[in-house]
């Protein structure tokens, strides 16, 4: 099922199955009459196919419906120029509602650290951002998230978690 254009809501465009399994999680914290507000896309097969669908799909899509806000989950793979490449993908005009987010390494270093299952770390992510609390993420594999979750906050809370 979609969500509904006319109103505010999210999209995620995972990188893989781990990162789409992290999604789900945060995706089943959501109230159920509010679940419609945020759908977790097909995994794209890696971090570039993840840009490359996001210009070749979803930025007319953007431009057409203007409620709608894109979180691209990626795996950052140690690489700490990896974020200025992906926000080189997106336009000034959708910085705004275009969001960037994953692990420091991978999601599987995730699992490692005794986190939980990818469902469990999502949900406590969810949790989080619910809250206004950090304790997921600030560990050492998420923390280098800090300043596109705040942004996140602000403009995503309120749609999912009101």
């Amino acid at each position: 099922m979609g969500v509904n254009k006319d109103l505010e809501h999210v999209l995620v465009l995972p990188e893989d199955d781990a990162n789409r399994e992290l999604a789900n999680g945060f995706w089943l914290e959501i109230d159920w009459n509010l679940q419609r507000r945020m759908q977790v896309l097909p995994v794209a097969g890696g971090w570039i196919e993840v840009l490359n669908l996001f210009k070749a799909e979803h930025l007319s899509q953007m431009d057409r419906f203007p409620k709608r806000f894109m979180v691209l989950l990626i795996d950052f793979d140690n690489d700490s120029d990896r974020m200025n490449k992906a926000k080189a993908a997106v336009p000034s005009s959708l910085v705004e509602r275009v969001f960037i987010l994953g692990a420091k390494s991978e999601p599987e270093d995730l699992k490692k650290s005794n986190l939980g299952t990818y469902e469990r770390i999502g949900s406590d992510m969810a949790k989080n951002c619910r809250d206004d609390t950090d304790t997921t993420w600030k560990h050492d594999l998420l923390w280098h998230n800090a300043s596109e979750l705040d942004r996140l906050r602000e403009r995503v809370r309120q749609i999912l978690f009101p």
